[in-house]
């Protein structure tokens, strides 16, 4: 499958609490890319579903919000920055109701296709480091630049705690894993990093030493 696109794709994917967000994030930094985070679009979904009230068991509801939904983008120093409408959905996206249910919004197909057009909007017009799920193997399949950040479970469950949050690991890796419609897996020319006992800089810096040798140029 082929997916339009103008510029530079790095895909960056993983399990919840790998730290694929903050190794994202410095690694846009440091290439002068934007960094986009797709969860935050699942996220805010979710959120809007629960402030209106819907059933997130109705998916014929929570498609028709999605297909609805004022969402657009904007750039906040080389972020992109979600929003609905003139709300910015930020504050509320790590909400325990959110971390609870986002799995379930995210597992509807036709959700998942409205959002990767989104996604994909944003390579018509930036060099972009992109991080979720299905990145490397949906989003932009076609990118020579995949990375999937994973960490051991006690590892990342620590991580998330330090963080305030209450995921359930084990069930989210079994719903992100097992859901039809994208599930996570990683890429067959994927380079894959544990980050147990690496720190954020040594991931960056690993997979900056990836993309020279696959000739991409690294402004200094």
């Amino acid at each position: 499958m082929k997916t339009a696109s103008a510029r530079t794709i790095v895909a960056i994917d993983g399990p919840a609490a790998s730290g694929k967000s903050s190794v994202a994030r410095e690694l846009a930094r440091r290439l002068g890319f934007v960094y986009v985070n797709s969860g935050a679009m699942y996220r805010a979904i979710t959120w809007l579903a629960l402030e209106h009230g819907i059933s997130l068991g109705d998916h014929t509801a929570i498609v028709e919000l999605a297909e609805n939904a004022p969402l657009h983008s904007t750039l906040r120093d080389h972020d992109s920055i979600l929003l609905i409408g003139d709300v910015d959905p930020e504050p509320f996206l790590h909400q325990d109701r959110v971390n609870e249910n986002v799995s379930l919004v995210s597992s509807v197909p036709r959700v998942r296709e409205i959002l990767v057009d989104h996604l994909r909007r944003y390579a018509l017009t930036n060099n972009l480091v992109m991080e979720g799920r299905d990145i490397g193997s949906v989003v932009f399949p076609d990118t020579p630049y995949k990375f999937y950040i994973d960490a051991s479970p006690d590892i990342r469950l620590r991580r998330r705690e330090a963080q305030g949050l209450r995921d359930r690991i084990t069930a989210r890796d079994k719903a992100d894993s097992s859901r039809r419609a994208s599930p996570l897996i990683i890429a067959d020319d994927a380079h894959v990093i544990d980050s147990s006992s690496l720190t954020i800089d040594g991931v960056v810096g690993e997979i900056i030493g990836r993309l020279k040798l696959k000739g991409l140029t690294i402004a200094q």
